[in-house]
């Protein structure tokens, strides 16, 4: 089995389902938008939120990706950096729990938290995030040999904060041979950083996964002709359109995936998880369409569960839905 890395936020989510969305308007959080806050407002937030009651998850979108992908089976790796404190021990031990190797670097600042806030009636999510250590990641902390061994490597797009980061880690991987993925993460975080991303996906990119504001905002047109312009070069181009599905693209190979059946209640994480199905089905050599469907089932599973961890029943359903899928026998 092919295997990868992933290098992102290392975070925890502070997941709270909020009645309507006043506490959205008192802080300024556009719905559907990420929003990074300082430490104060952070603590803030916080406080509010344990009033109406939150869940915590090891999360970050690249780790939600490797995650899954390690409990697919794919031999898997996570770069970030954490805080001295009782979230970043969460967030290792939750990694080492589902066979991940974690480089977890040590940074002066308490452990990044990623407050999520799922609101009616779509289950939209809006995020506010605390990025702490996981923002004092810098360059000189990707170390060449720790992309020794690795076949894929799956990048956020939130990292393009720091884009002497990003543009190392896409080099290091260029440089070993691996098969780049990007998640391009938030719209808002796609038109701050337009240039650069064209820079990046035209270089260095392999697979691009979006949703379509995301899309959108990186082509400026509407989600089926931003497909194929993603898709330009050779790319593999991915763009998710919430609960009607994906498209994915390849050169002239095209495929609309429905979404899978399922009864949605947070669709937090769908994305990431999507991605990792994706990513699992590729590493085994399965047609453009297969990869889609596999990311399909997974995501469905998700966003039965509050938060981007599946339980053990749904993953159970899930392995022998793709295995179907796929014709692998048990």
């Amino acid at each position: 089995m092919k295997s990868i890395l992933g290098i992102g936020n290392a975070l925890t989510d502070i997941l709270a389902v909020l009645p309507d969305d006043s506490l959205l308007k008192d802080y300024n959080l556009p719905r559907g938008s990420m929003q990074h806050v300082d430490a104060t407002t952070g603590n803030k937030i916080w406080e509010k939120l344990k009033e109406i009651g939150v869940q915590y998850v090891a999360g970050g979108s690249a780790s939600n990706t490797i995650s899954a992908a390690a409990i697919f089976g794919m031999p898997a790796g996570f770069i970030g950096k954490i805080g001295d404190d009782e979230l970043g021990s969460l967030f290792k031990s939750d990694q080492e729990r589902n066979g991940i190797k974690p480089t977890l670097l040590k940074g002066t600042a308490s452990s990044g938290r990623a407050m999520v806030f799922v609101t009616a009636p779509n289950a939209e999510r809006t995020f506010a995030v605390y990025l702490g250590a996981a923002l004092q990641l810098e360059p000189e902390d990707l170390k060449p040999e720790y992309f020794d061994g690795y076949d894929y490597l799956h990048l956020e797009g939130y990292l393009v904060q720091n884009q002497r980061l990003f543009r190392r880690a896409v080099e290091l991987g260029k440089k070993k041979g691996m098969t780049i993925s990007l998640d391009m993460a938030s719209y808002n975080v796609v038109e701050s950083n337009e240039t650069f991303l064209h820079d990046v996906v035209d270089n260095y990119v392999d697979i691009v996964f979006a949703n379509e504001t995301e899309a959108e905002s990186f082509t400026h047109l509407k989600p089926r002709e931003a497909l194929d312009k993603i898709a330009e070069k050779g790319k593999i181009a991915v763009v998710k359109v919430g609960k009607d599905g994906s498209m994915v693209k390849c050169g002239e190979d095209y495929h609309y995936i429905e979404a899978w059946p399922a009864n949605t209640i947070d669709a937090t994480g769908a994305g990431d998880i999507y991605a990792a199905g994706f990513l699992y089905a590729h590493a085994l050599g399965m047609p453009l369409k297969t990869c889609g469907e596999v990311g399909s089932i997974i995501a469905a599973k998700v966003v039965e569960v509050i938060g981007s961890k599946i339980d053990v029943p749904r993953w159970k359903a899930a392995k022998t839905e793709i295995r179907e899928l796929m014709g692998i026998k048990e």
